[in-house]
C-alpha cells in the first residue's frame, strides 16, 4: 500500500532522508523510530504531498504522489502530531466537510460509528476551539477514517489521549490493518511501537539503520537475548551514531 523509492530530501546544504526505500504492504503496521531529526516527519510529510522529495518516489496504493497527487491522496490519511481543526466547526461539521470532499457514501452510518467509537457522541455538535487537545485529536482521527483509506500516516499519535482512548485507538489501528490497510506509525513511545507494529524502520541522520520484522531486528543484533525489548534494539542501533 506504501511505497518509497531512494527518497532524499534536503533543505539547502542540510540532508534531511538520504536514500530511503521501504515497503508497507496491506495489512501491515510499520513502526517508524528515530531520535529527533531522524527524518521520520519528513517522510511522512513527503508521502503525504506536503513537501516535495528532492528525489526518489513514493507511492499510495500504486499512486504516483508527485505525478499523481489526487489519486493518491485519495486513498490516504494523514494524522500529525498537531493536528489543525477549523476552531469554528462542530465536531459533525468537520466530518461533514471530510465526507464531502471524498464523496463518502454511507457517510451517517460511518460518522455514527466513529462517535460511538471514539466517544464523541455527546460532543457532535460542539466547536472546535470548545475541544480539549485529547478531544481534537480523536477527531483528526476520526476524520482520516471516515473515508476507509488504504493507507494511513500516524506521527505520535497518542498526544493527549487518556487511556480509555489510547486502548481505543491501538484496537482502531489493528481492525485497519485487518481489513487491509497499510499503516506507518511514527512514535518515541518504544511500547505502543512494540505493542502494535509487525515492521519496523529505524532511522538515524536520514538514512535507515534496519529494516524488517521486530523478532528480526531482535536476531540482528546478536548479543541481545531472545526477548529484548524494543527499547534495548533502539539504543543497541543508534548508540554508535551518537556524538559524545
Amino acid at each position: 500500500m506504501i511505497r518509497v523509492e531512494d527518497y532524499h530530501k534536503a533543505y539547502r546544504e542540510t540532508i534531511a532522508v538520504d536514500g530511503l526505500s521501504f515497503d508497507v504492504p496491506a495489512g501491515a503496521v510499520l513502526g517508524l523510530v528515530g531520535p529527533n531529526g531522524a527524518g521520520k516527519t519528513t517522510t511522512l510529510r513527503a508521502l503525504a504531498g506536503i513537501i516535495r522529495p528532492t528525489r526518489g518516489r513514493l507511492f499510495v496504493a500504486g499512486r504516483d504522489v508527485v505525478n499523481d497527487p489526487t489519486a493518491a491522496k485519495r486513498e490516504l490519511a494523514y494524522i500529525p502530531d498537531d493536528p489543525k481543526l477549523f476552531d469554528a466547526l462542530t465536531v459533525r461539521e468537520h466530518l461533514e466537510f471530510i465526507a464531502a470532499t471524498y464523496r463518502v457514501a454511507d457517510f451517517s452510518s460511518k460518522a455514527e460509528a466513529l462517535y460511538e467509537q471514539f466517544e464523541l457522541m455527546e460532543k457532535r455538535d460542539t466547536m472546535a476551539q470548545e475541544l480539549s487537545r485529547g478531544m481534537r485529536q480523536k477527531v483528526a482521527i476520526c476524520c482520516a477514517y471516515l473515508h476507509d483509506p488504504q493507507a494511513i500516516l500516524f506521527d505520535e499519535p497518542l498526544t493527549g489521549l487518556d487511556p480509555y482512548a489510547i486502548r481505543t485507538l491501538k484496537a482502531s489501528i489493528a481492525q485497519r490493518a485487518a481489513a487491509g490497510a497499510g499503516i506507518i506509525v511514527s512514535s518515541h513511545l518504544l511500547s505502543l511501537v512494540e505493542d502494535l507494529c509487525t515492521h519496523l524502520l529505524i532511522l538515524n541522520k536520514g538514512r535507515c539503520l534496519f529494516l524488517g520484522t521486530l523478532d528480526a531486528a531482535r536476531s540482528h543484533y546478536a548479543d541481545l537475548q531472545g526477548d529484548a525489548s524494543l527499547e534495548e534494539v533502539f539504543f543497541r542501533a543508534t548508540e554508535s551514531s551518537r556524538t559524545p
